[in-house]
């Protein structure tokens, strides 16, 4: 163990590039001032300093950090007391300083701390592998109101695996936290490396809050970039601005990169032919006489018979494993069943090619510099029949012919190819509708029985066939009277009742599933005793049904200043029938109300259909999914889900209740109305 320690960890003086301070200058910049008196009188926590420095090298990068800052709060307290720093394969952090400032003597705490190394692993079972290492320091006898101070660095050696890493390096810098008030916040990138870095700095603002171009510069080799603060809270509103940041990355362009890159995947592919190590897979696909019927068993063969193992070590580290040691061992990463998936798509006959992408920063790899690092996943594109897909190997529970597959929501993407450019895909308009559902309510004598029939397609399929799947037969049917509860608008007039009590003689079943048309359909059933919402006041009793999902609450409420929106929506179709042996209101101004939408990004209908005793609504929404939809066109976008939200998400009747005082009150409110 105590080999393993001195491998992770090493208690040690900084190296001189790090200029470390003084305990005469601890004690000196730790001082009280008009602004940390102002911070702490507010009962915050204050942070006299932060130092951090980060130092690529060759064959080897180090990130310097060098912080002091009051315990004032319990809770900062408590996490300073215990806390753990995560350290890389072939990482190692050097613990400098750990000491505090009490009563202004500064204590030297390094001799009372316990360090504990401790796996970083807890998903291993899931087929995630994190060859890294939590180091849990615990430091005794800290003390509310004490100033503590660290100074460690962490030292990353690059091996033989780390071969972007040596070639490529890349940084990110972002703006700290909000809760925080500093004194001196200085970063430093000192470029020890053969090549020029550049930097590029985004969403920052002026004095009064307006966003800054983006600023790029070079830190050549033996250069320092100095970011310096004081007295600094920073401004960033972080539920509607984006924090700025500084992204540094060595100087490259994006064809650079992919002609870096597509020499250690092509090796790879050539030498793999699937009749040499996997023949039992090629007899199997040669028995298979549809060419979408083969697809579809090499899509799934590669998602469900090959185990996933995810490394975030090792995703940009290492080189892409050869394809029959996929096969034979039956597992890998996203590059491994990518790269098997595109050995078999190439017996096949298919024009198919292995993207990097980031599902995670997807929005901003278009403010990023190049950088492969900025990629952390691999997935196939391939044309077929005229058009482009998506096919991720490392997804499970995935069924349907290519064109019925699940939709892939992502926008960014290089190609392994030569000459590469950063990609962006086009919108997507679904083929077919994503839900197409038919929803009835017939009420006779004051009971209600409604029937609801639903077509899933694409992503809806896969993901509503797991949730029927998994799910407990009683949950599911509670989930859709509780959609119902809202959609026939009850939680208005009886909220204090059981639902269960409110549906009854429900039930919920799969009445088909076609996994090569991936369609899912459903249907569900209930008796309603009372089905007319009644108001309160009025006592006047109505019949509706408004489905709320269509309304897309997140785009009336977006407020964001920076980012784009997102436009990721499923085609929907809805059929409404409302039947009642009771006379209605024809001419309600709401009831016979019809919309047509035609947008940029959405078409959207909704038409109706009503007769003396009931109504019908037909709604059909068509988007163009998978778009970044601009600020500057957003406001038009959202003023078209408002006309949706105002009630054309469904359809409501009035009931004209029975007897002449009903039918003269009614007229008389027609009259006046």
């Amino acid at each position: 163990m105590e080999e393993l320690q001195d491998e992770l960890y090493k208690i040690i003086k900084p190296e001189s590039w790090t200029k470390s301070f003084s305990d005469e200058q601890l004690i000196e910049l730790t001082k009280e001032n008009d602004f940390s008196k102002s911070i702490l009188d507010e009962g915050r926590d204050y942070c006299y300093f932060l130092e951090k420095k980060f130092s690529p090298f060759q064959d080897k990068q180090t990130e310097y950090i060098h912080i002091a800052y009051t315990l004032t709060d319990p809770a900062n307290l408590e996490k300073a007391s215990t806390y753990d720093t995560i350290v890389e394969e072939n990482e190692t952090i050097l613990i400098h300083r750990i000491s505090v400032i009490r009563d202004g003597q500064l204590i030297d705490k390094l001799p009372d701390i316990t360090i504990k190394v401790l796996d970083n692993e807890n998903e291993s079972g899931s087929g995630v592998i994190n060859k890294s290492k939590k180091i849990n320091i615990s430091i005794k006898d800290l003390r509310l109101y004490d100033i503590l101070i660290l100074e460690d660095s962490k030292e990353k050696i690059f091996t033989e695996k780390d071969f972007v890493r040596k070639e490529y390096s890349r940084y990110i810098w972002v703006s700290p936290d909000s809760y925080w008030a500093y004194g001196n916040y200085k970063f430093e990138l000192i470029n020890y490396r053969n090549d020029e870095f550049e930097y590029k700095k985004n969403f920052f603002r002026d004095e009064n809050g307006n966003l800054l171009e983006s600023e790029v510069g070079t830190i050549v080799p033996g250069e320092t970039f100095v970011h310096e603060l004081h007295n600094y809270i920073n401004p960033t509103d972080p539920n509607r601005e984006i924090f700025p940041y500084i992204d540094f990355a060595t100087k490259s362009n994006w064809e650079k990169l992919s002609n870096f890159i597509y020499p250690y995947y092509d090796e790879v592919i050539k030498k793999s032919k699937l009749e040499y190590f996997a023949p039992n897979l090629v007899e199997k696909l040669n028995e298979i006489v549809d060419l979408e019927d083969k697809i579809e068993y090499a899509i799934e063969y590669v998602q469900n018979h090959i185990y996933y193992i995810y490394n975030a070590d090792e995703m940009s580290g290492h080189k892409p494993q050869e394809a029959d040691v996929t096969y034979t061992n039956k597992q890998g990463d996203c590059k491994a069943k990518s790269i098997l998936l595109k050995v078999i798509f190439d017996y096949l006959g298919l024009d198919s090619s292995i993207i990097l992408l980031n599902y995670n920063t997807d929005f901003y790899l278009k403010y990023y510099l190049p950088s492969l690092l900025a990629f952390n996943h691999v997935i196939i594109k391939v044309e077929h029949k005229g058009e482009t897909y998506y096919v991720d190997p490392t997804m499970r529970g995935e069924f349907g012919w290519l064109e019925n597959r699940s939709f892939i929501y992502f926008c960014h993407y290089l190609e392994i190819k030569p000459n590469q450019q950063l990609q962006v895909r086009p919108a997507y308009e679904f083929p077919k509708f994503c839900i197409d559902e038919k929803v009835t309510i017939n009420v006779k004598e004051n009971t209600g029985f409604l029937e609801a029939e639903t077509l899933f397609r694409y992503n809806r399929a896969n993901n509503m066939r797991r949730y029927f799947k998994n799910t407990n037969k009683r949950e599911i049917i509670d989930s859709w009277n509780s959609f119902y509860y809202y959609a026939l608008n009850y939680n208005g007039d009886r909220p204090e009742m059981d639902l269960r009590d409110i549906f009854k003689e429900t039930s919920i079943d799969v009445i088909s599933d076609d996994k090569k048309l991936n369609e899912f359909r459903i249907k569900y059933v209930a008796k309603i005793e009372n089905p007319y919402f009644t108001d309160r006041v009025t006592k006047e009793r109505f019949l509706m049904y408004f489905d709320r999902n269509i309304t897309k609450n997140n785009v009336r409420d977006f407020i964001h200043k920076d980012v784009s929106f997102w436009h990721n929506f499923d085609s929907e179709k809805y059929e409404i029938n409302l039947s009642t042996d009771q006379k209605i209101d024809t001419s309600e101004k709401y009831t016979i109300q019809e919309s047509s939408i035609k947008d940029k990004f959405f078409t959207f209908s909704s038409k109706k259909n009503v007769t003396n005793n009931g109504g019908s609504a037909h709604i059909e929404f068509k988007p163009k999914t998978n778009h970044e939809i601009k600020l500057k066109d957003f406001e038009n976008f959202r003023a078209h889900h408002h006309i949706i939200a105002d009630s054309n998400f469904g359809l409501g009747i009035d009931i004209i209740e029975p007897g002449l005082s009903s039918w003269i009150k009614f007229k008389m409110k027609k009259i006046f109305k």
